[in-house]
């Protein structure tokens, strides 16, 4: 069976973390006998065709090379929502993504068309897969839920996205229930993408008072809340912080203006091999997110038998089971987030027994194995019913 993946996030190199589940999907559907080809964007220094850990990418081109920034930089809604170059340029890679896919399905004849996120690759993949007369699966990650959720005008885009789907899946129980109530007598299948787990495994020594975020730096993935539960700790607890983001400066501002500067390490961005470490590491990552599609960041730190402590909010109580596979802080709240920080850190085992149990639930759920058979089925079902 053949596939073809329509995406604008993918990683352009080994080790990036852009869209990297999406890689490890398609490689993983290989031992299903699922042959999978990528349409992504272009981005500077990376072939418009390559194959990469044997799967063949196509990079289509959308605008001069410096105006390409609408992808890899996790604020293409920002961007276009701000700036009109930026809504020209969306009209660009809308076409361009377009063209690709229809130059791919005649070179690839896809038995499926799948599309990773409702906007823009979903609608891409509607009209693609219409021409083609193939079925359409799509996606729903987090990001274009929400951006259907706060935007009036996207809906009737996202409606026409989801009802000319064959299968819609979404990453967690949370956006299955968000898509139903924009969609009414939609049917979601809750089906998460892959975590690598043979990457996140645990080991080396934990530092007993040392807290880590990983995650862009902005409001909805919540570092400045955390930044203030830190401040509000009966403990003298450190945080590493993993990630960039525009808000950086001023979140350094604020931690000096809470008296927490010395008790703060930025880092800043890292690929993904080098994550494992800083995982094992820390005494518990903390995931401050609302409204999060799932919360992969979760996920990686169960693999390495890291407790998590996370807000009962968006995807992440798909994750997170409260008091048996880490902590879910009920009240959004920098106040009950440094209590729940104060709480596992006085535990006798520190959470160990916590990370053990995330561990054992994260291999059963999230395996490429397990994610790969799944969307294989679903491909088959799909595509017998044509």
């Amino acid at each position: 069976m053949r596939v073809l993946f329509l995406t604008h996030n993918y990683p352009r190199t080994v080790g990036d973390a852009s869209g990297s589940f999406i890689l490890r999907l398609a490689q993983a559907l290989r031992g299903e006998d699922v042959e999978v080809r990528v349409i992504a964007p272009a981005s500077s220094g990376v072939p418009d065709h390559e194959t990469v850990d044997g799967v063949v990418v196509d990079r289509f081109r959308y605008a001069p090379r410096k105006y390409e920034t609408l992808a890899y930089g996790g604020n293409m809604a920002t961007q276009v929502r701000d700036s009109w170059s930026a809504r020209v340029r969306l009209l660009g890679f809308i076409g361009s993504e377009f063209r690709s896919a229809v130059r791919a399905r005649r070179e690839f004849d896809p038995h499926v068309v799948h599309a990773h996120w409702w906007f823009p690759s979903g609608l891409v993949g509607a009209w693609t897969a219409r021409i083609a007369n193939r079925p359409l699966v799509t996606t729903l990650h987090g990001t274009d839920v929400r951006l259907a959720r706060t935007v009036a005008f996207s809906r009737p885009g996202f409606r026409h996205v989801v009802r000319n789907s064959a299968a819609v899946t979404a990453v967690s129980r949370f956006l299955a229930d968000e898509t139903r109530d924009l969609v009414s007598g939609s049917a979601p299948t809750v089906a998460p993408m892959p975590v690598a787990t043979s990457l996140f495994s645990p080991g080396g020594h934990r530092e007993p008072k040392r807290l880590l975020f990983v995650g862009r730096l902005n409001a909805q993935k919540g570092i400045e809340t955390l930044l203030r539960a830190l401040a509000q700790t009966r403990s003298d607890a450190s945080l590493d912080v993993i990630g960039d983001g525009a808000d950086e400066t001023r979140l350094r501002e604020l931690a000096g203006e809470l008296g927490i500067a010395s008790r703060v390490r930025w880092i800043g961005s890292m690929p993904q091999q080098q994550l494992t470490a800083h995982y094992r590491s820390a005494a518990a990552v903390v995931v401050p997110s609302i409204n999060e599609g799932l919360g992969l960041v979760a996920v990686e730190a169960q693999l390495c038998e890291t407790p998590v402590i996370a807000f009962d909010s968006g995807g992440l109580s798909d994750v997170v089971q409260n008091d048996r596979t880490g902590v879910l802080v009920k009240e959004t709240s920098a106040g009950a987030l440094a209590a729940a920080i104060d709480s596992l850190l006085a535990r006798p085992d520190r959470g160990a027994t916590l990370g053990a149990a995330g561990r054992l639930y994260a291999i059963a759920t999230f395996s490429t194995d397990a994610v790969a058979r799944r969307y294989a089925d679903l491909y088959r079902t799909v595509a017998r019913a044509t």
